[in-house]
């Protein structure tokens, strides 16, 4: 421990460079948060890296959700600010010292994500001056007591470098309980209404953990983040992880903090989590999945796809759903499909269930009209002519022999490592396909070839849908 210590850089300027300063000033962040959890294991934050007057108290949020709790490791991934270099850079010795002491880095974890080979390497000049790791610590240091982490400095954000670090990360974690944090803040020194705008882009694709949808935006400009690679992977590796939960906790910029909304820089705190099984859960099934949607319900939901779409293109507020049933505010996958005379219009879903079936209808509803990259956005004269559809997915369900396929009740989800793809049971029957059919048009939908489900490696997964539409 007394080699390779790295020494903090902007203690006594970012944050208090006092321990008993510093100790107190983030307690004092922590005692500010409310107390709501997320009803789930935290496997994952996004965290803001700006001194702590701007950006400690957002922080805070995400680290009350993991006070006193015990990880195996922490994973803190940050971006490059002042060094430039190929792929990502692993600190994998030593320790991190801050003025509350040095935190010891988990050297055999760093190593074996370094041996995943690639691009990811230890390169140390990526950590001398880098902030966006250090600034974690001390809130690690207070809400964990002890514990080892993993440093990793990000110098390529595309895709390819957050793919490749991800995979390394969740074949590195295997049977470990982990955190992972990704170093971010967003868009930088533009007004404070133009900030909340491209900021709330970012928000509303990682509360989607639209991962894809985040690198291209980022990459367009439509939205900004420094550590957008560190989001994504963090958002890669908590999915992995088997998160099946987001909750945006807080976004603020430092014109809620100075007053001075010239230029200001955005900052948020997410969480990724596993939700806690509930009793219906444990035994293998939802209610919902147990009895069905009634008529009504379904009903309902077709209302409120097709209302949400009316008043979005009618530039009115979103429908509420306060008529909401009970059931359809159980926590369920869903996707809404959309078809014009016949044809595809758009279909978008949520293979898990993150939100209320309610609300998931309506996002999707969205989605589907207006952000499906096959097609343009739906345009207010073609509503008439729009038939929805509305397709309720059961558990996905694992299995090893693809005999359990049963063509017209099943639909089909199969992953091999980053690639995944699925196709709802009413495309195979439409189209006729036999099950072996079905397995190969699935894997092309996964951009795999038309054999990879023979492939050990490959996950395949069942799930059923109870499908409805109509039109009005």
């Amino acid at each position: 421990m007394e080699k390779n210590i790295r020494k903090p850089v902007v203690a006594g300027s970012w944050y208090p460079g006092d321990p008993d300063v510093l100790t107190r000033d983030i307690k004092a962040y922590l005692k500010k948060v409310p107390g709501d959890g997320v009803g789930g294991r935290v496997v994952g934050l996004i965290s803001p890296h700006a001194g702590y007057l701007y950006s400690g108290q957002i922080a805070a949020h995400g680290y009350k959700l993991i006070q006193g709790q015990r990880f195996d490791s922490v994973i803190v991934i940050g971006p490059s600010h002042r060094s430039s270099f190929r792929g990502a850079s692993v600190y994998n010795s030593g320790g991190f010292e801050t003025p509350l002491g040095v935190v010891p880095v988990d050297a055999d974890l760093a190593d074996r994500i370094i041996a995943h080979g690639g691009s990811i390497a230890f390169y140390p000049q990526a950590h001398l001056q880098e902030h966006s790791i250090e600034i974690q610590i001390p809130f690690l240091q207070v809400v964990l007591g002890q514990f080892s982490f993993v440093p990793i400095v990000m110098g390529d954000q595309d895709r390819r470098a957050c793919q490749e670090l991800a995979e390394a990360i969740s074949k590195a974690v295997k049977g470990k309980k982990v955190l992972v944090v990704g170093s971010s803040d967003l868009s930088h020194f533009h007004s404070y209404d133009k900030a909340v705008k491209l900021d709330r882009r970012v928000v509303d694709l990682v509360q989607k953990m639209d991962t894809d949808g985040l690198i291209r935006e980022l990459g367009s400009g439509s939205c900004e983040a420094c550590g957008g690679g560190p989001m994504v992977v963090t958002m890669l590796v908590a999915g992995k992880l088997g998160s099946t939960g987001v909750k945006v906790l807080k976004y603020a910029n430092s014109g809620d903090v100075t007053g001075d909304t010239g230029r200001v820089v955005g900052y948020l705190s997410v969480a990724f989590y596993v939700d806690n099984p509930s009793r219906s859960q444990v035994s293998g099934k939802t209610a919902v999945a147990e009895r069905g949607l009634s008529e009504e319900e379904k009903k309902s939901l077709l209302e409120h796809a097709r209302k949400t779409i009316e008043c979005r293109l009618q530039g009115k507020p979103l429908p509420d759903l306060s008529y909401a049933s009970a059931a359809t505010q159980e926590k369920r996958g869903a996707f809404v499909s959309l078809k014009k005379q016949g044809r595809l219009r758009g279909c978008i879903g949520y293979i898990e269930g993150r939100k209320p079936l309610a609300q998931t209808v309506g996002d999707m509803a969205l989605a589907a009209a207006f952000k499906d990259p096959r097609f343009p956005p739906v345009k207010r004269e073609e509503l008439a002519d729009l038939d929805i559809e509305i397709s309720v997915l059961t558990p996905l369900r694992k299995i090893s022999d693809i005999n359990e396929i049963k063509v017209g009740k099943h639909g089909l989800y199969v992953v091999k490592g980053f690639h995944s793809g699925l196709l709802l049971p009413q495309v195979a029957t439409e189209y006729r396909w036999d099950r072996l059919t079905f397995l190969k048009e699935t894997c092309y939908k996964a951009g795999l070839p038309a054999d990879a489900w023979q492939d050990e490696k490959t996950e395949i997964y069942t799930f059923s849908a109870d499908v409805f539409g109509s039109r009005e």
